[in-house]
């Protein structure tokens, strides 16, 4: 685990949505989505459950407050990820309600989830290229510190924001 914690990714999946996730610690995670149905959203200090299946490949799975599940497969050395998104159908019919800074607006998530219907689950089943990876150290409060922006992952990759 000690070579996994502390990774910094950029990942497209293959229908194009672009996600980038920082594995903080052993149980929790920072994200931003960039592009796709909920871009704009991001979260900090999400709880998770973490694994290393076999060398250089890690399990990460969370329930979110807006009920969805995830489950992502991470093969950092092959630049690779695998991902089952659950979303429930209140947030496939109502995406807009998602996009922020969840921590925030946890209530708003409970309560959306409360006033919506939940099924049929909206399942993303997506591999995905892993298109930027840096070690960013553990409970690196920087590393995913601001709201994603149009051309953010542009300027990761590029060094010009740290």
């Amino acid at each position: 685990m000690k070579k996994f914690v502390g990774s910094h990714m950029i990942y497209t999946y293959e229908n194009g949505w672009e996600y980038e996730i920082y594995i903080k610690n052993d149980h929790t995670i920072d994200y931003r989505i960039h592009s796709g149905m909920v871009a704009g959203r991001w979260v900090r200090d999400q709880e998770v459950d973490i694994v290393k299946l076999i060398e250089s490949v890690y399990k990460v799975s969370w329930t979110e407050p807006t009920g969805t599940d995830v489950s992502l497969n991470f093969m950092p050395t092959e630049k690779r990820m695998h991902g089952v998104i659950f979303f429930p159908k209140w947030v496939h019919e109502h995406p807009e309600i998602t996009v922020c800074y969840q921590n925030d607006y946890i209530d708003l998530m409970k309560e959306s989830r409360e006033k919506y219907d939940t099924y049929p689950k909206y399942v993303v089943p997506e591999f995905a290229d892993i298109t930027f990876l840096e070690n960013s150290g553990v409970n690196n409060q920087k590393t995913i510190s601001i709201a994603p922006y149009k051309g953010m992952t542009d300027d990761i990759r590029a060094g010009k924001l740290k």
